[in-house]
C-alpha cells in the first residue's frame, strides 16, 4: 500500500515539473561520502574529512557540510539505514538521531560565527518519498523566520499529545506535538510519531519530522515537533520549514 501511494506521490510531482527524488541525484551519494570517505578516513588517519565529524560505535554518525546553504550540516548515520521509513529507528534501544543531530549544531553555530538561540535552530527528516537520498539525514539550519515566529506564537497551546497545529506552515498543515528540556535525549522524534500518532507506525515513510527549538511562556526551554503526511500533491519535505539563504537571522530578530 505504501509504494501505491509513493508511486502516485512521484507521480504528482513530476506532473508539477518538479524532479522526482529518484531522478533528482545519485540516491547512494550521502552513503558513498560517508561510509567510503568519512569513516575509512577517520579510522586510518584521524581526519573524517570530508565530513566535519564522525564519531564511532554503535549508533555512530558522520556530520556533513551540505552543499545547499552556508550553515547547513547534515548528520548521516554510518550503518546504513535508508530513511524514517526504516524499521530500526523503531527498535528497542535504537539510536536518537536527532539527540544526536541537536548536540550538532554547535556547527551551525561555528559557521554562523556566533552562537544561535534557540528557537532560530532547527532538525528536519524528509518523507520517503520528499527525499533525494536513500541514506538517512538529518537537517540542521535556522528555520525560517515566518515558522519560528508562528511556533512562538502557539508553543503554550501544545502538549504532549499530537493536534493540529493552529495554523498553515509552509501553506501546508503540520501536525505538532511539544517536548520539554533543554534537549532530545529523552524523546526521540520517530518514536514520539510512530507511538504518538494513530497508523504512523505503519506508514511512516509518508510522513515528515521538523523539531523546531522554543522557549515556553514559563521560560523554560523545549521543543515543537511538528510532522506531514505526504498525499497526491504533498511530498511532505519538511526541509522547507527551514532557511538556507538567510542564517544566521538579523540580531534584532533574537528576542524571546
Amino acid at each position: 500500500m505504501l509504494r501505491r501511494v509513493a508511486s502516485a506521490v512521484i507521480a504528482a510531482g513530476v506532473a508539477l515539473g518538479q524532479a522526482s527524488p529518484a531522478s533528482a541525484a545519485d540516491p547512494d551519494a550521502l552513503w558513498k561520502i560517508v561510509d567510503g570517505q568519512c569513516v575509512p578516513d577517520q579510522q586510518a588517519h584521524g581526519d573524517p574529512a570530508p565530513c566535519a565529524l564522525v564519531a564511532e560505535g554503535p549508533g555512530g554518525f558522520a556530520v556533513l557540510k551540505d552543499l545547499v546553504g552556508a550553515t547547513q550540516f547534515l548528520l548521516i548515520p554510518t550503518a546504513r539505514i535508508t530513511g524514517i521509513e526504516s524499521p530500526e529507528l523503531l527498535q528497542p534501544g535504537s539510536s536518537n538521531y536527532f539527540a544526536a543531530a541537536w548536540r550538532a549544531r554547535t556547527f551551525v553555530d561555528q559557521r554562523a560565527g556566533e552562537v544561535l538561540p534557540r528557537d532560530w535552530l532547527s532538525l528536519a527528516v524528509n518523507s520517503e518519498v520528499g527525499r533525494t537520498q536513500d541514506q538517512l539525514h538529518v537537517h540542521v539550519d535556522c528555520v525560517r523566520s515566518d515558522v519560528r515566529d508562528a511556533v512562538q506564537r502557539h508553543v503554550n497551546e501544545l502538549g504532549p499529545d499530537w493536534t493540529a497545529f493552529p495554523e498553515p506552515l509552509a501553506s501546508h498543515h503540520y501536525e505538532a506535538t511539544a517536548v520539554r528540556g533543554d534537549d532530545l535525549d529523552g524523546a526521540d522524534p520517530f518514536l514520539l510519531l510512530a507511538d504518538g500518532m494513530p497508523g504512523a507506525r505503519t506508514e511512516m515513510g509518508l510522513h515528515t519530522l521538523v523539531v523546531v527549538g522554543a522557549w515556553f511562556g514559563d521560560g523554560r526551554p523545549g521543543f515543537v515537533v511538528l510532522t506531514d503526511r505526504a498525499d497526491g500533491t504533498n511530498l511532505a519535505s519538511g526541509e522547507e520549514l527551514q532557511d538556507h539563504d538567510d542564517c544566521p537571522p538579523p540580531r534584532n530578530t533574537w528576542a524571546k
